[in-house]
């Protein structure tokens, strides 16, 4: 008897995205609209931001070395929706919030890339 391939695992960010509050763009816009001032993070680098970023939305770079000092400074009682690119970096960027003690946070699945 011979075994198949390996089942192919989950990849950490999928599981980890599981867990979430994940909408789409038109869902994502609406809560947007009627979101506070800083309340829309997009989590990519400075550059992706300067070069297009959805309206509204204030900046704070996963990858950057003052990420978990900037989200010290948030209110973990407020509303938060959160962005990147592909959804990649905001799904381990809500994971980090929502360990921190964030409990509403909104994801918006696929990123900027799912208003294509």
């Amino acid at each position: 008897m011979t075994e198949g391939p390996p089942a192919c695992p989950i990849p950490r960010w999928q599981l980890l995205k599981q867990q979430l509050n994940n909408v789409g763009p038109a869902e994502f816009d609406r809560l947007r609209a009627q979101a506070a001032p800083g309340a829309v993070i997009d989590v990519r680098s400075e550059e992706e931001f300067a070069a297009f970023h959805l309206d509204g939305a204030v900046n704070y770079n996963y990858l950057g070395p003052d990420f978990l000092e900037q989200m010290d400074a948030l209110d973990p009682n407020q509303e938060y929706l959160v962005y990147c690119r592909s959804g990649r970096r905001s799904v381990r960027a809500c994971t980090l919030m929502r360990n921190a003690g964030f409990e509403k946070l909104i994801h918006l699945d696929g990123g900027i890339n799912a208003y294509e």
